[in-house]
């Protein structure tokens, strides 16, 4: 019988690359208040009268050009790595896949457990960087529903890793693959976007700090330890090093934003189009914010990034795939659960 638990967290998908599946997806997504962070009437009236009534349709074709017969790519990466990972970890740790909106559900994977006897849980958020709206969304959604059950289990989070040596070993080992084929002229950078409203509430210690200073995501320091862009910003000059790139060969930028607020610049779709113009010509992109493949990066970045980029003078963008189940990830995995809780995990003999 397992005697310890590893939970994995990310974000969530659809049911299915339909309307109606993607509407539910997004309304549960976006009906939270650490995503959509305005006032209950405002967020109510924002996403029934100017987001639901469009944009499912939109995803929902977007995700039909990159589901699989498997189904969603999110789900089937992560499925993948549960059972890499139990191969490494063996039977005394039982392993479950959740998504902190829609299926398999958080709530179902602790009766999972429950149900195995197992009291001691180690969580591993699958965000290297920490926002409120990802990473604080799903702890807290964790604890809700642990907190609902008459036997509450022992519970352990692994912290954000955008540093963590494995992680950005393995990034970097994803993208030599692409590089040494590709030949490319410039590397891209591409984190998701968040609303500079969300850096603005994480600055610590009552600095102006966060988007207030020149270089203020130069480096992790207090005001900022919690800070995406200086997470992001710090996962690009780790992945850099390890690449061997001075600074006139890569950029950072961020993608996905959503509505008229100010979102953290540089744009990644400004910037794809910007480099095309400037003689790019072959562009690597990778994508550091998500470790599975997803419609952010199969999608945005792979179809409609690479045809901004070519309509633009350029002539091949080429995603670095993600993390997915590599050896390289799941070794990371291993080993931030190992460092990042006081749970001693041992590897299958």
């Amino acid at each position: 019988m397992p005697r310890h638990g590893l939970l994995l967290i990310n974000l969530g998908t659809p049911d299915a690359p339909r309307t109606p599946e993607v509407r539910s997806y997004l309304r549960e997504f976006l009906s939270d208040p650490r995503v959509l962070d305005v006032h209950p009437l405002s967020r109510f009236l924002v996403l029934n009268l100017f987001i639901l009534p469009f944009r499912p349709r939109r995803s929902a074709a977007a995700y039909r050009l990159i589901w699989t017969d498997r189904g969603s790519p999110l789900l089937l990466h992560g499925q993948d790595l549960v059972e890499r990972l139990e191969e490494r970890l063996g039977a005394d740790v039982q392993i479950e896949l959740a998504m902190r909106y829609k299926k398999p559900s958080i709530s179902s994977a602790l009766k999972r457990f429950r149900k195995a006897g197992i009291d001691q849980i180690v969580c591993l958020p699958l965000f290297p960087q920490y926002s409120s709206a990802a990473f604080g969304s799903a702890v807290q959604k964790l604890f809700e529903e642990a907190g609902k059950l008459w036997n509450v289990p022992s519970l352990q989070v692994v912290p954000p890793f955008y540093d963590h040596e494995g992680f950005l070993d393995a990034c970097a080992d994803e993208a030599r693959t692409t590089l040494s084929e590709l030949d490319a002229d410039h590397i891209l950078m591409s984190f998701h976007g968040l609303p500079e409203r969300h850096i603005s509430k994480s600055e610590e210690l009552g600095e102006r700090h966060c988007l207030q200073l020149k270089g203020c995501c130069d480096a992790i320091v207090p005001a900022n330890r919690n800070c995406y862009r200086a997470h992001c910003f710090a996962t690009a000059r780790g992945i850099a090093e390890r690449l061997d790139l001075d600074s006139e060969k890569y950029t950072v930028s961020f993608q996905s934003r959503l509505g008229r607020d100010p979102w953290i610049r540089p744009f990644t779709d400004e910037v794809v189009t910007e480099l095309a113009k400037k003689g790019v010509r072959r562009l690597a992109v990778l994508s550091p914010a998500f470790v599975a493949d997803c419609l952010e990066t199969l999608e945005e970045l792979a179809i409609r990034a690479a045809e901004d980029f070519r309509a633009h003078g350029g002539e091949r963008l080429e995603l670095v795939p993600s993390l997915n189940s590599s050896p390289a990830w799941v070794d990371a995995v291993v080993d931030l659960v190992r460092t990042g809780t006081t749970l001693g995990l041992s590897e299958a003999r």
